[in-house]
């Protein structure tokens, strides 16, 4: 019994594991986004707002699921990802990369391989919704290291009794209310 928890321990490690890259930005180019003008649609129990038609190609820099609260309940997972200087291991490899509480931390030992505007102006943590189970199946799959794909809108959150969540439609700004809230209509992933 030991023998077969410890084989699929393993397994679930190897299957896991953060895809390693050699120096080198791997992804050029910005997010895209352009006005959405506001349509709403039904989500569940939950009423999105289109802000902004969002896409964006990035290097997974972690992923952490969600099961309790209503966050979870519409975005079970949430992406940090970096495209431009923040997809280059040479910079990734100082900086140690955390995600809880719908946060994502950046620590560095000394001096930060890049000014620290450039470092959050090419990254985010950004919320997902996947529109099906389908996206939904292969975020949860998702590894550090990878380059994914995603198409879909910028959405702000209501429901019918009062409660709300607010995307950011900017990649520049820092602290809370600074994620994107991604709704999610399709995603590739790069190897």
């Amino acid at each position: 019994m030991a023998a077969a928890v410890l084989a699929l321990m393993l397994a679930w490690r190897w299957d896991h594991r953060a895809i390693d890259h050699p120096p080198g930005v791997l992804v050029p180019q910005s997010p895209v986004q352009q006005a959405a003008g506001g349509s709403v649609f039904a989500h569940d129990d939950f009423i999105l707002t289109r802000r902004a038609t969002f896409e964006i190609r990035a290097r997974v820099l972690g992923t952490e699921r969600y099961r309790l609260g209503r966050e979870a309940d519409l975005s079970p997972l949430d992406l940090a990802l970096g495209w431009g200087p923040m997809s280059d291991s040479a910079v990734l490899d100082q900086l140690s990369i955390s995600q809880s509480g719908r946060w994502y931390h950046l620590r560095w030992p000394s001096a930060a391989p890049l000014a620290e505007q450039a470092i959050m102006g090419h990254s985010g943590n950004m919320h997902m919704v996947p529109a099906t189970s389908y996206e939904a199946g292969i975020l949860k799959k998702l590894r550090p290291g990878q380059v994914v794909s995603i198409k879909g809108y910028l959405v702000d959150v209501d429901t019918e009794d009062g409660w709300y969540w607010r995307t950011s439609l900017s990649r520049d700004d820092v602290g809370g209310g600074a994620c994107e809230i991604v709704y999610v209509e399709s995603v590739m992933v790069e190897g």
